[in-house]
């Protein structure tokens, strides 16, 4: 498979970002986050005018000027970091655009190899390393088929924020097909940038990086969990004394935490202490609530911690233990709620917390990431909903976990040192419960 980059451009906001907006400061979470470019991927299966030189500029022209007007909303986007990083000039400078033809593959080939091309996903997302803050490549394949990239920084965005962008990217090129776009933007939902305003605190405890593993020798494998396999996981693992069914998320979590606990103990020789630690939104949790479209990085952390020491052997806990532990770390963080004001100071506590635990290196800590019931599935530009989502390789050790394309199971993107994954790969309830 080739992909060959046929243009690139840069895609401005439709009109003039107001002079009180041209200036965003970052709030002390956005700061503190990776200059990492996150990046999501939408495939999109021919039809029988997909191929059609015609049709192909239509997309073309739809995507372009539909991603011009939703930049109005979403202006912060199309500007550029300053005074170091913690900034947005929002200078209407644009979002990198880039259209590239695939060849040597259909897109239906692809999708049955798709595990074996994983590192090459990354060539269907550009501008990983280019000063814009958004990128989009529009992926043509000879057969029809497309595949849409995007990258935006994750000192801008979070997942939330990112599926809030696209949705609405995707609703104005939908109405853009079918009617012409009307530049009366009063009809769609306004998305709100300033969390520093809205969450206005002081005496914030010292701010520290995002703790985050990253490994030049780390390696990216997706494994399926199907719907029918996480209702099994859910039987044997339950507990009469568990106060509710635990979720998907819960059950696949539990299952790769044990398995990478299996990991830990056989490089090491024993058994170790370990967190499993869960991005969350916080947006819910918010008291009183924020705007329903707050764009930022508002994510918390719940942390789960298995104590090694309280075992007189060195066998893997249960997974219904795990599970009965995953299950009460999450339920007291939905019962817990937060002021306005202590929003900052109580997610940076967290992640200096979770930064005092790796810098000790004593204890085993596993990042997860869940963007399931995100509405990837439902960005359509105009041409039907995507078959496949995906995300890219990662340099970081962690796991995220998306919906399958059915919305019943979890696909989990883990990426360990590639010492450490054919270990894991083989653990046995890996091998009984996922396809790879």
């Amino acid at each position: 498979m080739e992909v060959q980059i046929q243009c690139t451009k840069l895609i401005k906001p439709s009109a003039p970002t107001p002079p009180h907006l041209r200036t965003f400061k970052l709030s002390p979470i956005d700061q503190i986050q990776y200059s990492t470019k996150m990046a999501s991927l939408f495939y999109y299966a021919a039809d029988s005018s997909s191929t059609g030189t015609d049709e192909i500029e239509r997309r073309i022209n739809c995507l372009e000027t539909s991603l011009s007007e939703t930049l109005v909303r979403f202006y912060p986007l199309a500007g550029r970091f300053i005074k170091d990083g913690n900034w947005v000039d929002c200078n209407d400078e644009g979002v990198e655009f880039f259209v590239a033809k695939v060849k040597g593959c259909r897109l239906s080939e692809f999708l049955i190899r798709r595990d074996e091309m994983i590192d090459q996903l990354s060539h269907f997302a550009g501008g990983r390393f280019t000063s814009s803050i958004t990128s989009v490549q529009m992926n043509l394949f000879e057969c029809g088929g497309v595949v849409i990239g995007v990258r935006v920084s994750h000192r801008l965005f979070d997942a939330f924020s990112a599926a809030n962008f696209l949705t609405s990217w995707a609703s104005t090129a939908t109405k853009s097909r079918q009617a012409g776009i009307d530049d009366d933007h009063e009809a769609l939902d306004w998305p709100t940038f300033g969390l520093t305003s809205l969450l206005q605190a002081n005496d914030l405890p010292e701010m520290k990086r995002t703790p985050v593993i990253e490994n030049d020798n780390g390696v990216t494998k997706r494994i399926v969990f199907d719907g029918a396999k996480i209702s099994a996981l859910r039987a044997i693992s339950h507990d009469p004394s568990f106060p509710r069914q635990p979720s998907r998320v819960e059950v696949v979590t539990a299952l790769i935490w044990r398995a990478r606990m299996g990991v830990s103990r056989a490089k090491h020789g024993r058994l170790r202490t370990s967190l499993a630690a869960h991005n969350i939104n916080l947006r819910p949790r918010i008291v009183p609530p924020l705007p329903p479209s707050s764009c930022g990085n508002l994510q918390s952390r719940v942390t789960t911690r298995f104590v090694a020491a309280d075992r007189e052997v060195e066998e893997l806990p249960e997974l219904k233990d795990l599970m009965g532990l995953l299950m009460d770390s999450f339920t007291k963080s939905k019962e817990t709620f937060v002021t306005r004001e202590d929003a900052f100071p109580t997610l940076l506590q967290k992640r200096n917390e979770i930064h005092e635990v790796v810098e000790k290196g004593e204890v085993d800590v596993y990042m997860f990431t869940s963007w399931c019931r995100f509405p990837f599935y439902e960005v359509d530009f105009g041409w039907g909903k995507p078959v496949w989502v995906s995300k890219t390789h990662s340099a970081f050790e962690a796991a995220t976990l998306l919906d399958t394309e059915d919305g019943d199971g979890i696909e989990a993107w883990v990426t360990f040192d590639k010492q450490d994954m054919p270990l894991f790969l083989q653990d046995r309830d890996i091998l009984a419960f996922t396809s790879q």
